[in-house]
């Protein structure tokens, strides 16, 4: 759960299975592939997730793919979608919507091509990764906490620990219930945080990076149109990546919304 700064962290919101402009912010970001194919920062930096690398764009398998094979160079938080996506791989009932139906969708082509049996090993392995996706990361800087990566939030006293209460908040942040359409009714949870640490969360996207009490939303709604977004530390800096396209094509699309 610790992860220490070192040469510092790239921080990065929802990807959403928009693999194009994700390979442009790694570019962005200076990261380059070395001999084995894998992508690496040539002064140390990592990279953290903030989870929901799949679903509702194009290509969820590549995204997926790409954190499979730097599972040990890059790291990931669990998410909502990732943890639907993770049950669904490993057979449970469950209903894909919100678009997690693509993911199915593209697995049905996957299949196609690649058959049976590799098809099963991929879905065995994506669904291990997902599976054992911590609820949040704490980054340190020799020792010492100073930021927290988390995907929809996180209350102060859970910083540190893990159970299902604190992995359901940190998948599905402060929830109160549904509305008549199905959509989740949010508490806005960091207008109450007093917390020293810094908190780093996607989930909810916002057309810009929405900083409140010493937290950053870094969702900014790519999937639907708007920007890919990374959080540069110790630097305190955002990188952008504009979406070629708004992929969801929904009606409410959240970056419309008034707050």
């Amino acid at each position: 759960m610790f992860i220490e700064i070192d040469k510092g962290v790239d921080i990065v919101g929802d990807i959403h299975a928009c693999f194009d402009e994700w390979k442009q912010m790694l570019d962005q970001l200076g990261y380059q592939k070395n001999e084995q194919g894998l992508y690496v920062h040539p002064e140390g930096r990592k990279i953290v997730s903030l989870g929901d690398v799949m679903s509702r764009g194009p290509k969820s398998i590549e995204t997926m793919e790409f954190f499979l094979n730097h599972q040990h160079l890059m790291y990931m938080v669990d998410s909502n979608h990732g943890w639907k996506i993770a049950r669904w791989l490993d057979g449970r009932k469950v209903q894909l919507k919100h678009g997690d139906e693509k993911v199915e969708e593209e697995f049905i082509e996957f299949e196609r091509k690649q058959g049976r049996e590799k098809t099963i090993q991929l879905k065995k392995q994506l669904r291990d990764l997902l599976m054992n996706a911590p609820s949040h990361y704490i980054l340190t800087e020799k020792g010492q906490p100073k930021v927290v990566c988390v995907h929809a939030g996180i209350r102060e006293e859970f910083i540190g620990k893990e159970s299902e209460k604190i992995k359901n908040f940190c998948r599905y942040g402060d929830v109160a219930g549904v509305d008549e359409r199905g959509k989740p009714i949010r508490r806005d949870w960091y207008k109450q945080y007093k917390g020293k640490l810094l908190i780093i969360w996607g989930h909810d996207p916002k057309p810009e990076p929405l900083i409140v009490n010493n937290t950053i939303n870094i969702d900014q709604g790519v999937v639907f149109g708007g920007k890919l977004t990374a959080y540069r530390y110790p630097e305190k800096e955002f990188v952008f990546v504009q979406a070629k396209k708004d992929y969801a094509g929904v009606k409410d699309n959240p970056l419309n919304k008034k707050e």
